[in-house]
């Protein structure tokens, strides 16, 4: 080896001597036996420089400014590394990678990933943290996000009740998407229908990684993400010119084409990465009982979507960076439940998401981040009933926000870190100017410190304080703590508050479903509203207790959430993580029946349940059977109630003080024992992954069961609680299968899906389509 070494030094020495106005980094990469490793793809950060080491291993970097980088090596059969680099004048180094262990569903993360646009990071969550990478989202052969969420242990995708067929949300450790916030490149995304956030808005081909943060994370990213956190993280940066084109086609008639460019420029001080996206389908009915014809319970439509991003370095220790996203999405269904009764309604959805950032280290060692963005969500609606020509109902709605926030980081030493910030946002709503109060004012700030007492130990505390102008203000704690048992057992636990203040629809929109044929009233409208169409006879039932109990009475929301969890490496073949959660929320949001109109079947509001809790535990197993074979598994245990229900099943109070059974005819006094829980709730949820390489032919097989209990879907015999004479969702299996085979060099794969190969649909599943087989291409071109 010291041959080679001398023989590198020979060859580079004289390019560190030259040029002494700025400094040199140079170095070679080697394997555990000091051989030299060829084309590793060397980044520099923050500059995001880029080098492939050569035969000999070596790589350089020149013209830098002295001071503080990061190095991120990664080549394909070995584990990336990370390294901080302090650069005064000319540096020359030897690193060593590790033969990489093939796994898939991991759930750590080697090393810290560098902030691009946000200094707040998922790895310093006080409650779980799971990362998604873009190799394990290739391999699911996924097209939307929720396709890749619902694979996910501790994760469901749902419709909500009032949500309707465009409502594909998602769910985590019991916490419905009303309380998950869904974040671009740290971005919060608006457009929430009944607070439920349709993931298959999202498409997943130009993301890097999704973080998920299960349990509050308020102190992390704010008020709504009571229940958790999904930041998808987009590709950024470049390490060298390049482009890809990808097409999918298959069952719906879906096709799924997407563009994607990168480059550096102005040598390596600044990157450009741009996408675009082109997505429909033929949409489906899983209620062909009652639909008939060309009916559909989730709408043919087609998604385009274009996204950039862009950093540049514009000085020694200042980098600005931007991002876009645009997608607009339109639709258009049918339901005829008879030849005289059919319902066509069409939709057109936009959002526009713009970012700006700059990223400033100060020679004191702290870290600046400024940070402003601007969202828009657009919904236009119209229906009409097709025999009569008649216009059922047309709604435009328009949502947008301003937001600007301020970030500190500092460590004065190894041992202790702080992460603070500041800021506040102004929401307001389209075609609302009866008065001013009806835009919300935020205001928000936080402080994070992170404390290594021993070498064993790590400490993580945080504290958030937000205020609105219309709940006032709220301080949200939240502490974090992980010790090195052994070598291969890791203990950790976490505590965290959370604060949601009701959101603007909540409140006050009135929302119509013509083709679910619902009326969803917000709180503070419901009592006039329902008046209104008493008076005019197009009220058939009110439900009087529950109007007078909702009416103008919506309150924020608070949660606790507590985890403990073990971490254990039994081998290099094993790894086991147990998590036991319990979350308690106070004044839950949750809809609620309110009555039923001469024309309209069901009229929704919102309500609080005074107390609620989700508790249980998940496990997920990794193991390496063989260098070709990787198998994982993870299963959740769930139990979602209403305390406030139990109590008042106890009390006898109405009107939760009977069962009806209508297929046995029994009628009694309810017992505790009749609650099952809160809607969409599974008791049981199982994933199974098997992933098998045959490397002599360049293919994967990657194989995933989706196991889910039986859940309740809604209250149907009228009691206002959940028990087993209501409509249920039967326990499922989902089967979905990717092949993949890489040509070329690696450079043309070509791909076939199949997804719920076991053709599972059921009426109450709306966006679970049945059977869909899929096959394509994609090519990348690389300038070497």
């Amino acid at each position: 080896m010291r041959p080679k070494l001398l023989l590198f030094i020979t060859i580079y020495l004289p390019s560190l001597l030259w040029a002494q106005d700025r400094g040199k980094l140079a170095g070679l990469i080697v394997d555990s036996l000091k051989y030299p490793i060829s084309d590793a793809t060397v980044t520099l950060f923050p500059d995001r420089q880029v080098y492939k080491s050569d035969k000999m291993g070596a790589f350089h970097f020149s013209n830098l400014y002295t001071g503080v980088y990061q190095l991120h090596i990664s080549r394909k059969g070995f584990e990336s590394k990370q390294l901080d680099i302090d650069l005064n004048r000319d540096t020359l180094i030897e690193i060593t990678l590790q033969t990489e262990k093939q796994q898939i569903d991991t759930v750590q993360v080697n090393g810290k990933i560098t902030a691009i646009d946000n200094l707040i990071t998922a790895e310093n969550a006080a409650m779980p943290v799971k990362i998604i990478t873009r190799r394990e989202i290739e391999l699911m052969g996924s097209r939307r996000l929720d396709e890749v969420m619902k694979e996910q242990t501790g994760v469901a995708v749902v419709n909500d009740v009032a949500g309707g067929s465009r409502a594909i949300g998602v769910q985590i450790q019991g916490f419905s998407s009303n309380y998950v916030m869904v974040l671009v490149d740290g971005q919060p995304m608006l457009g929430r229908n009944n607070g439920n956030f349709d993931l298959s808005r999202i498409s997943v081909t130009n993301i890097e990684r999704i973080e998920i943060i299960k349990g509050a994370s308020s102190c992390l990213y704010g008020s709504d993400a009571l229940g958790g956190a999904i930041n998808i993280i987009t590709r950024h940066g470049a390490l060298a010119p390049q482009a890809q084109a990808s097409l999918l086609y298959g069952s719906l008639n879906i096709v799924d084409a997407t563009l994607e460019a990168e480059t550096p420029f102005a040598n390596q001080r600044g990157s450009l990465v741009i996408s675009g996206n082109y997505y429909r389908t033929d949409g489906f009915n899983t209620d062909s009982q009652h639909l008939t014809g060309e009916s559909t319970t989730v709408p043919p439509y087609q998604n385009y979507s274009f996204q950039g991003r862009g950093r540049y370095r514009l000085t020694k220790n200042g980098t600005l960076g931007v991002t876009a996203h645009y997608a607009a999405r339109n639709s258009q269904m049918t339901n005829a439940w008879s030849d005289a009764l059919a319902l066509n309604d069409q939709q057109r959805d936009q959002d526009l998401n713009l970012g700006f950032s700059y990223d400033q280290q100060f020679v004191s060692g702290i870290r600046s981040m400024t940070r402003y963005y601007f969202s828009r969500n657009h919904t236009a609606m119209q229906a009409e009933w097709l025999r009569a020509g008649i216009l059922a109902s047309a709604e435009e709605f328009g949502q947008q926000v301003h937001r600007v926030e301020q970030q500190f980081a500092y460590s004065p030493s190894n041992i202790l870190k702080f992460t603070a910030g500041l800021g506040g946002s102004l929401e307001r709503m389209d075609n609302q100017d009866l008065d001013e109060e009806r835009s919300l004012y935020t205001a928000f700030g936080y402080v994070q410190t992170e404390w290594k007492p021993m070498d064993r130990m790590l400490t993580t505390l945080g504290l958030r304080y937000d205020h609105s102008n219309v709940y006032n203000g709220r301080l949200s704690p939240s502490v974090g703590w992980q010790y090195q048992i052994t070598p291969t057992l890791l203990a950790k636990a976490g505590v965290g508050a959370g604060f949601k203040a009701p959101d603007y629809k909540m409140r006050y929109q009135v929302f119509y479903n013509p083709a679910a044929n619902y009326l969803v009233i917000g709180a503070d409208r419901v009592a006039e509203v329902i008046e209104a169409m008493d008076n005019s006879g197009e009220l058939s039932y009110r439900n009087t207790y529950m109007v007078n109990h909702v009416a103008g009475n919506l309150k924020a929301e608070k949660s606790l959430s507590n985890n403990i969890g073990l971490v254990w490496n039994a081998s290099k073949r094993w790894q086991t993580e147990l998590s036991i959660f319990y979350h308690r929320i106070n004044n839950q949001i949750n809809t609620v029946s309110v009555g039923n109109g001469t024309t309209i079947a069901q009229l929704y509001s919102y309500r609080n349940l005074p107390k609620a809790v989700n508790k249980g535990f998940e496990v997920s197993v990794n193991y390496q059977a063989t260098t070709d074979l990787a198998l994982s598994a993870g299963y959740q245990y769930l139990v979602a109630k209403d305390l406030g229900v139990l109590d008042s099943i106890r009390s006898g109070s109405f009107p939760y003080n009977y069962y009806s059974n209508p297929l046995t005819g029994e009628y009694r006094q309810s017992r505790t024992s009749d609650y099952w829980g809160i809607e969409d709730r599974s008791r049981h949820m199982l994933n199974l992954k098997a992933l098998y390489s045959i490397r002599p032919w360049q293919m994967n097989i990657n194989l995933r069961a989706n196991i889910r209990g039986k859940y309740p879907f809604q209250d149907s015999n009228g009691n206002q609680f959940i028990d087993d004479a209501d409509a249920f969702v039967p326990v499922h299996t989902l089967i979905n299968l990717t092949v993949e085979k890489y040509l070329f060099k690696n450079r043309l794969t070509c791909r076939l899906i199949g997804d719920n190969l076991l053709d599972f649909t059921n009426r109450n599943m709306l966006g679970q389509p049945g059977r869909v087989i899929m096959a394509g291409v994609s090519y990348r071109w690389i300038k070497e």
